[in-house]
């Protein structure tokens, strides 16, 4: 049988109910809870963990609030010529809203804890590289040296965090899916971020196909 990972992407406070809230997150707690996690070889969570000035926060680029306020969201230029999305301060190593869920259940046998965006001027979405595409977070050599084959993708944002998560996966040659249901996403509609993974060869299913 070839040997699967459960990779849960950033269930952290910040993302569900804090500074950089994901619409309707906190629904993915109990289904994510549900799933058998003894029918996989490991289990990874990955955890925004950004230091307290950080590249992708506006409050780094902008001291005053109300400029600050409004380039939130919006894509910047850095003196390096790269273009940075700006985002509210979020997961700050050490801070409330870096901790997971409270109602996570991580009582798992084979857990396993993958740090990512410590760097202050590298941002990090995908649980594999950092948005510099050259910076390992170790997950793919971790998942590698086990012999796992396939991985399972689920967490906050379908949009984001997942997306990057799930393509890297795949360029890593692992079998990716991800599991929609266990998954929330900021855009309201993510038809075309779903065509995208499964163009990339991404498999989209839900909890209730799980073997």
């Amino acid at each position: 049988m070839n040997k699967k990972a459960l990779i849960i992407v950033d269930p952290q406070l910040d993302f569900i109910d804090g500074s950089l809230a994901v619409p309707n997150a906190s629904a993915i707690i109990p289904i994510i809870n549900s799933i058998d996690k003894s029918k996989f070889d490991c289990v990874i969570l990955t955890k925004d963990n950004h230091p307290k000035v950080h590249v992708s926060f506006a409050s780094t680029h902008f001291d005053d609030k109300d400029e600050c306020a409004e380039k939130l969201f919006t894509d910047h230029k850095l003196p390096n010529g790269s273009v940075q999305k700006l985002w509210p301060d979020h997961c700050m190593q050490d801070d409330h809203g870096s901790e997971f869920h409270p109602e996570l259940d991580l009582n798992i046998d084979k857990l396993f804890i993958f740090k990512k965006g410590e760097n202050p001027n590298v941002d990090s979405y995908s649980g594999f590289l950092e948005n510099d595409k050259k910076t390992s977070t170790g997950l793919a050599e971790f998942l590698n040296k086990r012999g796992i084959e396939a991985t399972f993708i689920c967490g906050l944002a379908t949009d984001v965090c997942v997306k990057f998560t799930a393509l890297d996966s795949v360029e890593a040659g692992f079998n990716t899916f991800v599991i929609l249901d266990a998954c929330r996403g900021i855009a309201e509609d993510l038809t075309a971020n779903n065509f995208e993974l499964m163009n990339k060869g991404v498999t989209l299913l839900d909890t209730t196909e799980l073997k």
